[in-house]
């Protein structure tokens, strides 16, 4: 789970299958079946047969051991001029309340200033900034674009009609980082029942939204109170019973009830609807369970919190391996659009991390809460490349 935000990556509801070219949730057909448009990247750098040596350390470049930062130039940048670069503003603004060491004079710039439009905002970043190209230890420059959003789900304080799956905060005794009870013997044995009796934050209709809340690690509930006011919350991660993550959706490929190439979220929930004698046997082949704390939702355009500590801003922020890029770092991503496969060619923050976010051209791309949000997000799992703006010497 992430680290604040504590969001997967929607395909990691697949988990392994991402690495085996399967596609990613909510998607109808495969990945591999679609053709990108005119805005896809370029096929991949072939791999050298042996890894290429490290790059000699260039002045003002941070430690970054498991990716090669190749310079390059702006002009280098695929759709640099055609980006609405104003638009990253709010979300260099968020990432500069808590700034890396090597951006503490730059952001106190960023904060002072206000760009007039796009190509204001372009100027300020090409003056100050140089670009890295990233790739592989190998040399490999393509990579892996997912998504992940901010689900919105009905709940209700008390269990009552099909609302009867219970969300919890931290169990009685809770320690952080020790492991505790499964998913299944939570819902089996009544010591670990009793653990969490008490604990309850609201109840969901769906066992399925209880567990893509658990998957993504946060969330908003929006609440009918028993007086009948309703009103809009955050979940924030809280901890976890620290059992392993298990891929609910390889557990149905395993069972040989799903191809690999069928493998998304809709078609999981299919296979439910299909089979709901099979729910609980589902649900616990993932033993991790993960416990949430409330907030209040003061503003709902802002975001939750990422690993930098700073709130995530829709289509402006992205999760990152920190071994790769620095948490807080602009960054230019070349991809393409899920669901038009429209060229995606924009700077964006590195302001998150997750576990299936791992190597240097991987990024996790935040695209909000809402329906169309959940759309792309379980869609996305397109080629990538990446450059990292870094502040000049």
């Amino acid at each position: 789970m992430r680290s604040r935000f504590a969001v997967v990556a929607v395909v990691s509801i697949l988990g392994t299958l991402a690495a085996c070219s399967s596609t990613g949730p909510h998607v109808p057909a495969p990945i591999e079946s679609r053709t990108p448009g005119s805005g896809a990247p370029p096929s991949p750098v072939p791999t050298p047969a042996q890894p290429l040596p490290p790059l000699p350390p260039l002045a003002g470049e941070p430690e970054h051991p498991h990716a090669r930062w190749v310079p390059t130039a702006f002009a280098a940048l695929p759709g640099w001029r055609d980006d609405r670069t104003l638009e990253l503003w709010p979300a260099l603004r968020q990432g500069c309340t808590l700034p890396a060491p090597r951006w503490v004079a730059l952001c106190g710039e960023a904060l002072r200033f206000t760009p007039r439009d796009d190509a204001d905002a372009r100027r300020w970043l090409e003056q100050r900034l140089e670009v890295f190209r990233l790739e592989s230890p190998e040399g490999e420059a393509t990579g892996l674009a997912t998504g992940y959003f901010e689900p919105l789900i009905e709940a209700r304080r008390k269990p009552g009609g099909a609302f009867r799956t219970p969300l919890w905060g931290p169990p009685a005794g809770f320690v952080p980082h020790k492991p505790s009870w499964t998913r299944q013997e939570i819902d089996t044995l009544p010591e670990a029942q009793a653990s969490v009796r008490g604990r309850e934050i609201a109840w969901v209709a769906d066992p399925l939204d209880a567990l893509v809340l658990q998957v993504q690690g946060s969330g908003r509930l929006h609440i009918v109170e028993p007086d009948g006011s309703d009103r809009v919350v955050r979940l924030a991660f809280a901890g976890n019973n620290e059992q392993p993550y298990r891929s609910v959706g390889r557990w149905l490929v395993d069972q040989g009830e799903l191809k690999l190439t069928e493998a998304s979220w809709p078609t999981i929930k299919d296979w439910v609807r299909r089979n709901p004698q099979r729910l609980q046997e589902l649900l616990w082949a993932n033993p991790r369970v993960v416990w949430f704390r409330e907030e209040t939702l003061a503003d709902a355009r802002v975001g939750p919190r990422g690993a930098q500590g700073a709130p995530l801003t829709p289509s402006r922020s992205i999760a990152v391996d920190p071994a790769s890029v620095p948490l807080g770092t602009p960054v230019w991503l070349d991809t393409t659009e899920p669901l038009s496969a429209r060229a995606l060619q924009r700077a964006v923050m590195a302001q998150d991390t997750g576990t299936a976010i791992v190597g240097p051209v991987r990024a996790d791309f935040f695209w909000g809460w809402g329906d169309d949000a959940e759309a792309q997000a379980g869609r996305m799992k397109q080629p990538l490349r990446m450059w990292v703006l870094w502040p000049k010497a």
